[in-house]
């Protein structure tokens, strides 16, 4: 399931952004507005520490109309997805089973009004936007419970979920840990996935969230 790049700069809550230079430019239509989120990353020793491997990094920039004042104008964004993944034998099979999920968005504030929906949405919107991102399709999700964690100097929400997924023509029970928060100005997502048979994986997921580092 790719990511909704689209949906990304959906209108959103009300924010304030300075007149500079680059914004002036943006309100006299002479050129868009661009907004850049810092990477976020597990840390290399907590990638070490659980076996979990970088899989595939992507930068991407969006660019779009939006109107502001009755009038159009350009805006572009540029975000970050890193997906780490640990393989796994599971009944004498190997599996990338284990997948964790590094999301960061720039806060997109454009003449008091925010562009940016990732601020609105709930861990449950969250996890629906990003969890194909984990190279995994998971079905009948259910909230599991909460808990909390220290991430990037504060202390955060984080919600676990359980689903199903298909592999090799069986159903196979796997857990989901999301959290998100707002960190240097960027919307910042951190998603957990492994078998439910492999709860040992929770606690690396744990590790995982709490070592995150951003901007890297």
């Amino acid at each position: 399931m790719p990511f909704a790049r689209r949906s990304i700069l959906a209108a959103g809550a009300t924010g304030t952004l300075a007149v500079t230079a680059g914004c002036l430019d943006f309100v006299l239509g002479d050129g868009p507005l661009e907004f850049e989120a810092g990477r976020v990353a597990p840390s290399e020793s907590a990638l070490s520490e659980t076996g979990y491997n970088e899989a595939e990094v992507d930068e991407e920039t969006i660019e779009e109309t939006v109107e502001v004042g009755g009038l159009e104008r350009e805006v572009r964004a540029t975000l970050w997805l890193s997906t780490y993944t640990k393989t796994r034998t599971i009944e004498g099979i190997e599996h990338d089973a284990n997948s964790f999920v590094a999301v960061s968005v720039p806060g997109m504030e454009v003449m008091g009004r925010s562009f940016n929906p990732l601020e609105d949405m709930s861990n449950e919107e969250l996890l629906e936007e990003f969890v194909g991102q984990a190279n995994v399709d998971v079905d009948d999700i259910q909230h599991k419970d909460s808990f909390s964690l220290e991430t990037l100097g504060e202390g955060r929400d984080v919600d676990r979920f359980t689903g199903e997924t298909r592999e090799g023509g069986e159903t196979i029970a796997v857990e989901l840990a999301l959290t998100s928060f707002r960190h240097n100005d960027d919307s910042i997502v951190l998603l957990g996935t492994h078998p439910e048979l492999l709860a040992e994986e929770s606690a690396n997921v744990e590790l995982l969230m709490e070592s995150a580092e951003h901007p890297v």
